[in-house]
């Protein structure tokens, strides 16, 4: 299968090549371990994850990082507010987001190395740029030199000269040009530190991931992923200290994901404008979220709102609903109606060519929005076979049926993480949780049912009107099929 990823580095998509296929690398920033994480962090995740399953799924033997970020100024800040240590307040971060992946279906990566267990590594690639001339020493604070690197500025497509010091760039009096950045800190009074050859310290932020990635993956990898926001400086400055240490590519491959916004401005705890994974997770079904982060191009930018993220559990609710009525089919008849013999064959053509489609959007530039959109074309396929059955569902049916129910299972949920629950048991839990906020008893909501059910039968559909409406006003919506009474609460 030919695949295409859109390489911010050459602004263009190119045919993915790995540089020692069956083995694909691939490197991903992780968070930075001072706070909760919010949905920004979520989708990039997500998205990675995808693009990791993907590749699996083709068959590449996937080398994956993700790391943490386990000190830097932020979490030495926090964790004096808090009159605790950097390493208890990082590995606390850092285990509520792995209890955030883990709920949202997220798969572990290869490794998820910490900064600070890498010191040695870190180290020895400082030590190799100050031998190259990259890299210069004053009191105890290390530098990279962004004017020995003639590329410095090729993945953001910035021009040195053009370069000013940002609100994410540190000005010294010590560095020898604005944009120089810290490969090492001295120590200061109150701050971890380790030591090296230029005194005690600590590593600076971009130089833990070159050093981490390098060790786990090689000199160069395939992939290195990440938000487009880390494109300029800390992409660019990967690049720069990793390429100038070794003289060889560093990326093969440069993923950035697009932000989630909220009224189209950026989510960011500087902002104070960020919802939080886990208060996500308290309203939403983990899958619906995923649905939701992944229902946009990744490399776009995904404008968050409540309304938005309910309708894409609702489309999720909806799907689970087709799932479940189609494992209530039994067949009743031998052989379906003459009339039927086209519709079923089309039926069948769809899903058999349903996961080309399906693979072949993921195979350019990751479309997951695409993959999503043939996902509910299938459900729409399903749901019509389902009004296909009629009262009288025969084998063939079925067999179709099931095909469809396979093939969702196998792609929706081995490759975007969703429709991966028995579909009993999700619309089970749906009901016993919608009914515990509306402190409604399921027994009541049945015996009505079945007293519906027996007017219907008796031809008192006066009386079955009038339950149905009861049931209405009570938040229950039903469904009649001929293989019984569906009902959900809305």
């Amino acid at each position: 299968m030919e695949i295409k990823f859109y390489n911010t580095l050459s602004r263009k998509k190119e045919l993915f090549k790995p540089l020692a296929p069956p083995k694909a690398t691939m490197y991903v920033c992780g968070v930075t371990a001072y706070d909760e994480s919010h949905l920004g962090h979520a989708r990039a995740a997500v998205v990675f994850d995808v693009l990791y399953r993907f590749l699996k799924y083709i068959g590449y033997e996937v080398h994956y990082v993700r790391n943490f970020t386990d000190i830097d100024d932020k979490i030495i800040r926090r964790a004096q507010e808090e009159g605790t240590n950097t390493k208890e307040l990082a590995e606390r971060y850092i285990r509520s987001y792995q209890e955030d992946m883990e709920a949202l279906k997220v798969l572990p990566p290869t490794y998820e190395p910490r900064a600070t267990e890498h010191i040695p590594q870190i180290i020895a690639l400082i030590e190799r740029l100050l031998e190259k001339g990259f890299a210069y020493v004053v009191e105890g604070d290390v530098y990279f030199s962004v004017e020995k690197f003639p590329e410095y500025g090729k993945l953001s497509g910035r021009r040195l000269e053009e370069m000013q010091a940002g609100a994410r760039v540190s000005v010294s009096e010590k560095k020898h040009h604005p944009l120089d950045f810290a490969l090492w800190k001295a120590e200061k009074p109150g701050e971890p530190s380790w030591e090296s050859p230029w005194g005690r310290g600590r590593p600076g932020w971009h130089i833990e991931c070159s050093a981490m990635a390098m060790h786990y993956l090689g000199e160069t990898i395939d992939i290195h992923g990440g938000g487009l926001d880390l494109i300029f400086p800390h992409h660019e400055n990967e690049i720069a200290q990793s390429e100038a240490a070794t003289g060889k590519p560093f990326v093969r491959y440069w993923l950035h994901n697009g932000m989630v916004t909220v009224g189209r401005e950026k989510m960011s705890k500087s902002l104070g404008n960020f919802i939080t994974i886990k208060q996500m997770l308290a309203k939403h079904h983990p899958e619906a979220l995923r649905l939701f982060l992944l229902s946009m191009h990744y490399r776009s930018p995904l404008d968050y709102s409540e309304k938005v993220v309910s309708d894409h559990e609702k489309a999720l609710e909806g799907f689970y609903e087709t799932l479940y009525l189609l494992r209530r089919l039994k067949p009743v008849t031998e052989k379906p109606p003459k009339k039927h013999q086209k519709p079923l064959e089309e039926a069948r053509q769809t899903i058999a060519n349903f996961e080309e489609r399906f693979l072949g959007a993921l195979a350019d530039d990751l479309n997951t929005a695409k993959a999503i959109g043939e996902l509910f074309t299938l459900e729409r396929i399903l749901n019509g076979l389902l009004k296909l059955c009629g009262r009288f569902p025969s084998p063939i049916h079925l067999e179709v049926a099931r095909q469809g129910e396979e093939i969702v299972r196998k792609l929706a949920g081995n490759l975007l993480g969703i429709l991966t629950e028995e579909p009993e048991a999700f619309i089970e839990a749906r009901r016993e949780k919608a009914l515990a906020a509306k402190g409604i008893s399921r027994q009541e909501i049945e015996r009505l049912i079945s007293e519906r059910q027996a007017a219907r039968e008796k031809k008192d559909f006066a009386k079955a009107d009038a339950i149905r409406d009861d049931l209405a006003q009570k938040g229950i919506e039903l469904r009649d099929t001929p293989w019984g009474t569906f009902w959900k609460v809305i």
